[in-house]
């Protein structure tokens, strides 16, 4: 006889199985074991970003705030969510490369599991897992999920949001909306506006297609706006309440406000350019170009943007029509519909905004597209293939690869250096797909048998979906493959004429910029800067120069690379960048030097930048103010407090450039008005001569010392007079 507990634990067991089948443990596993791989060779990856997960995992202030040293000086110019997992991770296990970024690639897993979850809900458990390998192999997706930028987690959570919209539309329950808007909270706290950029169209969709009245509807949008704003204000309400004097500054602003910071520069200067205490800004935008590249509809297409993002991007497109045509006539609650104009609305939105913003943008937020990419071809593909039989639907389906086989060739051919056989390879494979599966919706079944028509049909396919992946792989696999550090990076090899390889920046020859998540400046074009000044484009300076060729660059504990050492391209990086973008080598010296005594000071040193900073800071383990944050452009600290820190014994030594020069290198020479233009600061002053005034002031008055070819200024042994 049976027990009855025993019996309904098995029938537990087996619909436990039926519901989580082999092959997404498969897809999971596999994406976990591509994202891991190689993982320690990015190092520290963003040292910007390490450098205040280092600190928050000693000092709980830091921790909260998102400060950049844990004494507190100034923070990250971001809110800090996607530092916490990161942090706790440090404080658990100890600094190193893997505890840093081994919580990116969790993120990333997530995301696919969470992606294959929404789509696999409504339509077939392929569509799903076709869904989940789609993003895991986007080359942007394979970077920023191995990388500490905070847009992994910014992705992960757009991906719950709408998955809960999703659930919220099925049955009108208040608190899968409610779960939605925590989840933009968070979001909210990982990268401030961002995080908005999908709500006109889920709020547009919930309130049209909910299958409720239209009055439960508004209140259910309305709770799910009082969750997003407890989930993100009790954060922001803290740090404005919070008395700056007990507080680090806020990284980023100009007047030491996170409302402004997130209104300004992470706001609305992102759109139309003008980002106060950006060096250089956005640039003239004269015939829709710019420092940040060529805006317009074609943007997500061009050459710097398009192998990171685009692969599958034509086929969404064609996929997301054809499912709409196919569910147009459903139900207003019909939840097929609901599922592509979320997915569509939020892919449409978003690449609307990063294909027309003026201001700073990088091809790494492109990674934002990724999970609804996948989506639309996963649950396209399903549709289409359900109606396969139908001329429509073959057609569509036969465009589609055929599109993406061109459009693979079109994106290898940039990168001829890399498998230049694959292009060609795809075209062909791709036209064989396409007239199999055009063939499977045009032939009569009466001129052949059904299960030759449906030996074609699977064969079409499989071709179509190797062909379609094939590209994107190729460039995940070189994406893991290759270590990238520094603040600005990119998926796959060099292309000609794009970000970060040759006749880009970090390229031969290309024009090169500087800067934090987005914090732009003027490094040189081997002719000096605009207005024909000199600037940092020049000779390398000693301690900044990159390893000879072939040799690796020197690496601290954990074997984990003391400077940026490759750009995200994995092409050339051309000079370095003084410690703006990629931070500096530290000397074995002047690591002991900044060691000796370190917790009689509140700041072991001090230095102009936060890469700079994050540098020494991450080879001592010991605090290192960032004087103007990021690059030096922000109003903090004052020469006034600057002083009065030192006077109080607070700071033992400033670290002057990477050149060995005076201690103006990266302040007063990097970012003075040479070029690049000024940042304005409080009362109508210039942000950057606050670090220019300091480096002045230290020069003049203490002791130079020079350790490993670097020089340091004793803020304890003032000069004889």
């Amino acid at each position: 006889m049976k027990h009855p507990q025993l019996t309904a634990l098995r029938r537990r067991v087996t619909a436990l199985r039926r519901r989580v089948r082999p092959g997404l443990a498969v897809l999971l596993l596999a994406t976990a074991a591509l994202y891991l791989w190689n993982l320690s060779s990015s190092g520290y990856a963003n040292s910007f970003y390490s450098a205040a997960v280092q600190a928050g995992s000693e000092s709980w202030k830091a921790f909260f705030f998102g400060s950049s040293d844990a004494a507190n000086s100034i923070t990250v110019d971001k809110p800090p969510a996607a530092l916490w997992p990161m942090a706790l991770s440090v404080r658990l296990f100890g600094l190193g490369s893997w505890q840093i970024l081994v919580p990116e690639v969790l993120m990333g897993v997530g995301t696919v599991a969470v992606l294959y979850a929404a789509v696999r809900r409504r339509f077939s458990y392929g569509a799903g897992l076709l869904a989940g390998a789609v993003l895991a192999l986007t080359p942007v997706a394979a970077l920023m999920f191995r990388f500490n930028n905070p847009d992994a987690l910014l992705a992960l959570l757009m991906t719950v949001t709408v998955y809960c919209v999703l659930r919220a539309l099925e049955d009108a329950r208040t608190k899968w909306l409610v779960w939605a808007g925590v989840a933009v909270g968070l979001a909210f706290l990982t990268k401030t506006l961002q995080a908005f950029l999908i709500l006109p169209p889920l709020a547009v969709l919930y309130a049209v297609c909910a299958p409720t009245a239209i009055r439960r509807r508004i209140g259910q949008l309305a709770l799910s706006g009082v969750a997003l704003i407890v989930s993100a204000g009790w954060w922001v309400a803290l740090v404005e309440l919070w008395p700056a004097s007990s507080r680090p500054y806020v990284g980023g602003s100009q007047s030491n406000s996170f409302l402004e910071l997130t209104f300004g520069y992470n706001g609305l200067g992102r759109i139309n350019g003008d980002e106060a205490g950006s060096v250089g800004g956005g640039g003239p935008r004269g015939g829709g170009g710019g420092m940040w590249g060529e805006s317009g509809i074609f943007r997500m297409f061009g050459t710097s943007v398009g192998g990171q993002i685009s692969w599958l991007l034509p086929a969404a497109l064609i996929l997301l029509v054809a499912g709409l045509v196919v569910t147009w006539r459903a139900r207003r609650t019909d939840t097929a519909r609901a599922a592509f104009l979320a997915w569509g609305g939020a892919l449409l939105m978003t690449a609307a905004v990063f294909s027309f913003m003026a201001g700073i943008f990088h091809e790494y937020y492109t990674v934002a597209l990724a999970p609804y990419v996948a989506a639309l071809v996963g649950m396209g593909a399903s549709v289409l293939w359900e109606e396969r039989r139908t001329p429509a639907a073959a057609l569509t389906l036969a465009a589609t690869v055929g599109v993406t086989a061109y459009w693979a060739y079109v994106l290898l051919g940039r990168t001829p250096g890399h498998l230049p056989w694959l292009g060609g390879v795809l075209l062909v494979a791709g036209a064989l797909a396409a007239l199999g599966l055009l063939a499977v919706g045009l032939l009569p079944g009466r001129f052949v048998e059904r299960r030759t028509v449906r030996y074609v049909a699977v064969g079409a396919a499989g071709l179509g979906l190797a062909t379609a992946l094939a590209g994107p792989a190729a460039y995940a696999a070189q994406t893991v493959g290759t270590g990238h550090t520094g603040s600005i990076v990119t998926a796959g090899p060099s292309t000609r004429g794009g970000m970060g390889g040759p006749g880009g920046p970090g390229g031969p020859g290309g024009m090169r910029f500087a800067g934090g998540e987005g914090r732009g400046l003027w490094l040189g074009d081997g002719n000096g800067p605009p207005g024909g000044s000199a600037g940092q484009g020049g000779q390398a300076p000693p301690t900044g120069q990159a390893p000879p060729a072939g040799q690796a660059p020197p690496t601290g504990q954990h074997g984990i690379p003391e400077r940026g050492g490759g750009t995200g391209t994995g092409g050339g990086t051309g000079a370095p960048m003084n410690g703006l973008l990629d931070g500096q080598h530290v000397d074995p010296a002047v690591q002991a030097l900044l060691t000796a005594h370190a917790d009689d000071y509140t700041w072991a040193a001090a230095a102009i930048g936060s890469q700079n900073a994050a540098s020494y800071q991450l080879a001592t383990r010991e605090p290192v103010m960032a004087i103007g944050g990021f690059n030096g452009s922000d109003p903090s600290p004052t020469l006034a407090a600057f002083q009065t820190y030192v006077r109080e014994g607070k700071i033992h030594y400033f670290l002057a450039s990477g050149d060995g020069g005076g201690a103006r290198g990266n302040g007063a020479r990097g970012n003075s008005t040479e070029g690049v233009g000024r940042a304005a600061g409080p009362g109508g002053g210039s942000a950057t001569s606050v670090s220019s005034s300091i480096s002045t002031w230290v020069e003049a008055n203490f002791t130079k010392v020079s350790a490993g070819g670097t020089t340091l200024y004793d803020l304890t042994e003032p000069l004889s007079r």
